[in-house]
This record gives C-alpha cells, sequence and structure tokens, in this order.
C-alpha cells in the first residue's frame, strides 16, 4: 500500500506548483477551434477503417458540470478526427460509478476507459492486475511533463503509473455574502461559531450548509476535516500502522462535534437523501449560505450567476485546536485502461489526447484552478472572477495536510465508516459505539 506519509509529501508538491499557474488556447466566436487550441491527437489509432466503440465511464452525472462539458467536448473533437471511432459514456454520480465498478471488476468487464481514485482505492484494482499501465501514454509528446511534480506518484504502484488525474484539490467553504449579510453573520474563525450560526440562518429560512449525503463520501470529507483539527495531521497513518485507534478520544470527539452540527440543523433538511449535483444547486440557486466542498468545484461556481457573491474560508479550529493552513488534501479522480480492454492502442491514443488537451478546454470554460496538469496563462487577465483569484490564494497558504480517508484505509474499513457518518444523521448511536464498531472492522480487515 502506499503510505498516507508519501501521498501526503508529494501532493504537496504539488500544492506548491499551483501558485505559479498561469491559460491557453482559445475558441473562435463559431465556437470552433482556433489551430491552436487543441491537439488533434495521433493519426495511427484511429486511422484504419476498422470500425471501434470504446466504453467510457465517468463520474459526472451533472450535465452542467464542467468536467463533463470538457470531456464532451473532446470527445467530440476526437471522433470528428476518428470517424472510425464511437465514444459512449456512461455518465453516472460519484458513488454510482464507485458502486458499478466494484460489480464490473468481479466479473472483468471494466470499460475501455474508467474513472478511480488514488491510494487505497486504486490499488486492489492494480494490484489484481486489472489495469493498463499507462506510462506509454505519459511518454509520448512529453505528456508526463505536463503534470504537476510528484502527483502522479499517487497513482503508481510497483513502479508503474496507472492513472492520469484530472485535479489536485483541498477542501474548504464557499460562502454567500449576501445572505451572511441578510443573517447577520459574520465569517466563523472557529467550529463553535460555524455551530452557532445556523440557529441565525435558520431563523431567516436559509439552509445553513449544504452537503448532499446520499453521497456518503460528502459526510465522510466534512467529518474529516474536524478530525484533522482534532487530532492533527497523520491520524489516519498512525491508524494504519497501528500507533492509534479509531477508538480514541480525537475520532469519538469529532463525532460527537460533527452530530453537534447536525442537531443545530446546519445541513439542509433530508440530507440523506440530496445528491451531490441537489446540494450543489441549492448553493448556486441562493438557498444556502454555505457550500462543503473542495477546489474541484471551482469551475462551477465560475459559471454560476452568483459568482460575484461569493467568498472561500477553510475549515475553522475545533476546540480551540488545528492549524487552518491544514487542509484535507485530495489528489483527485483519474482515468484508468482496463487490462483486458480489447481496443487498447484506441483506450491510448484516446486518453493520450484527453489528457494533453485537458487542461487548455478546461481554463478556457473557466474550470482550470485545481488542475493536477499546468496551466498556461493569466487567470485574471482571462476574467476569472475574484472568487476563483480568492481560491488561488488559498492553495498558496497550504502547509500540510491528510488525504481523505477513501484514499487512506482499505476499501472494505471504508465502507463500514461511510456507512457509520450516514447513521449518525438519522440514528441515535454513540459516537463511542460508532467509533468501536469501526476499529472492530479495521482490525478484522488489517489482522
Amino acid at each position: 500500500m502506499v503510505k498516507a506519509k508519501r501521498l501526503l509529501s508529494v501532493v504537496l508538491v504539488g500544492m506548491v506548483a499551483v501558485s505559479t499557474l498561469s491559460a491557453c488556447g482559445s475558441t473562435n466566436n463559431s465556437g470552433q477551434k482556433n489551430d491552436s487550441a487543441t491537439n488533434s491527437g495521433s493519426a495511427g489509432a484511429g486511422s484504419s477503417d476498422k470500425k471501434v466503440t470504446l466504453s467510457l465511464q465517468t463520474p459526472y452525472a451533472d450535465e452542467s458540470n464542467v468536467n463533463l462539458k470538457t470531456l464532451r467536448r473532446l470527445i467530440g473533437e476526437y471522433t470528428k478526427a476518428h470517424p472510425n471511432i464511437t465514444i459512449n459514456v456512461d455518465a453516472l454520480t460519484t458513488d454510482q460509478q464507485k458502486l458499478k465498478l466494484k460489480t464490473q471488476a468481479a466479473s472483468n468487464e471494466i470499460p475501455d476507459i474508467t474513472s478511480l481514485n488514488p491510494g487505497a482505492q486504486m490499488k486492489p484494482f492494480a494490484d489484481e492486475g486489472l489495469l493498463a499501465p499507462l506510462d506509454d501514454v505519459l511518454a509520448k509528446d512529453g505528456l508526463k511533463d505536463t503534470f504537476k511534480q510528484g502527483v502522479l506518484s499517487n497513482y503508481t504502484f510497483g513502479g508503474k503509473t496507472y492513472g492520469l488525474p484530472e485535479t489536485l484539490d483541498i477542501a474548504y467553504v464557499y460562502y454567500n455574502k449576501d445572505l451572511f449579510k441578510q443573517a447577520g453573520v459574520e465569517i466563523p474563525s472557529t467550529y463553535e461559531e460555524l455551530v452557532a450560526s445556523a440557529k441565525k440562518f435558520n431563523a431567516k429560512g436559509i439552509i445553513p450548509l449544504t452537503i448532499g449525503e446520499k453521497e456518503t463520501w460528502t459526510g465522510s470529507f466534512f467529518l474529516m476535516n474536524i478530525v484533522l483539527r482534532e487530532a492533527g495531521v497523520g491520524f489516519l497513518k498512525d491508524v494504519m500502522d497501528k500507533k492509534k485507534k479509531f477508538t480514541d478520544a480525537p475520532y469519538v470527539q469529532s463525532l460527537a462535534k460533527f452530530k453537534d452540527f447536525i442537531n443545530a440543523k446546519g445541513f439542509e433538511e433530508g440530507a440523506v437523501s440530496v445528491d451531490y449535483a441537489t446540494a450543489q444547486n441549492l448553493f448556486l440557486s441562493g438557498k444556502a449560505a454555505m457550500y462543503f466542498t473542495a477546489s474541484w468545484d471551482a469551475g462551477s461556481i465560475e459559471n454560476s450567476t452568483i459568482k460575484d457573491s461569493v467568498g472561500v474560508f477553510p475549515f475553522p479550529t475545533v476546540d480551540g485546536k488545528g492549524d487552518v493552513s491544514e487542509f484535507m488534501l485530495s489528489p483527485g479522480n483519474s482515468y484508468v485502461i482496463s487490462a483486458a480492454s480489447k481496443h487498447m492502442a484506441e483506450a491510448k491514443d484516446f486518453l493520450h489526447f484527453y489528457m494533453t488537451n485537458f487542461p487548455k478546454v478546461m481554463f478556457e470554460l473557466k474550470g482550470g484552478v485545481g488542475l493536477a496538469q499546468n496551466v498556461d496563462g493569466d487567470f485574471k487577465a482571462a476574467g476569472y472572477s475574484q472568487t476563483a483569484i480568492d481560491v488561488l490564494n488559498l492553495f498558496k497558504t497550504v502547509k500540510g495536510g491528510d488525504l481523505a480517508f477513501d484514499n487512506t484505509i482499505d476499501p472494505t474499513t471504508t465502507q463500514t465508516h461511510l456507512n457509520g457518518v450516514q447513521n449518525v444523521f438519522v440514528g441515535d448511536e454513540s459516537a463511542a459505539d460508532t467509533a468501536k464498531q469501526l476499529q472492530n472492522d479495521f482490525e478484522m480487515n488489517n489482522p
């Protein structure tokens, strides 16, 4: 297993590079690309008359998502240049995609191209030989050099790289300045102030913070920010190394603090029935004062009607503990290729084309914040909002942090954790009992 310490160190190296982001190709008024906008890919894989259909699975189901817009646009451009190739897209939510992929992997029917997160999520697929190494794709035309230093180590096992990532993210809170003013709320500098703000927002009929817990990773991501403040950097690594336990005070206290915000009606009503896209829309439509997320949503904010009313702040201290310059870090979603693909050459050629042009198109569509690849150009001159500039500045403050639970702990224990977090929303089980169940499962899965 790639250890959390190693993962963290390489992510932080990449984070430093974010401060040097700079943009790229453009489109003309007809929406067609200028010659410099995209590289049409090699002729080799698609130059024959052989008809090929590639299956591609993506964790973006919302058509307004800038990543999905970019994917569809680049598929259109590639298949126009390679008319013998058809690419069928299976667009799912994150949780749907993960569940479906598990089923497909069990029968060795993984799509030609699909999505996986790094670390503990990717390792079992690599260990079982289900993924094709992509080092040859990276070597072609200098693609490897477009990625921020160190980021690809998160997707590398046994000296081979299996995933090409889209993003390199930090977690924070977006807030609606107008709704804060309406409710008379200041930016919370402590978790206790965050909990207290819920009462003021609810009194004005405003959702305090939207999360979308139907997709269970969202609650986990919020909780792990509390753990980061209570326990400091490295708690999950210490659990993996058997130096600490989930039954230790910091994790139990964090669960209790999480429940405090739920009891204060801090999240949207019926959060466990609200999916990620709906939760995001509650914020974008001005119904929620805050939106807890990460920089992968910068593009959605940038393309919204409320972007000029939005600010950002880091997750606050908890019980006077924690450093707001330490963030939950997320080397993000990557595309992988099935080792059993019957169209390996075509799949690799498309993925090379996609990753070569991804940063240019994302920048153009105002989704250029928090990418795993370098972006050439000036965000401010390109018309990015102050909110986007604020996020870029937030990156510059990063001096440490931790990886998400599911990037660090084995998948089976992670599922127990996700179930436990969701039960906090709807159940009466004590924090101590929830932690004890998690620790028992961890010990069983990691003897």
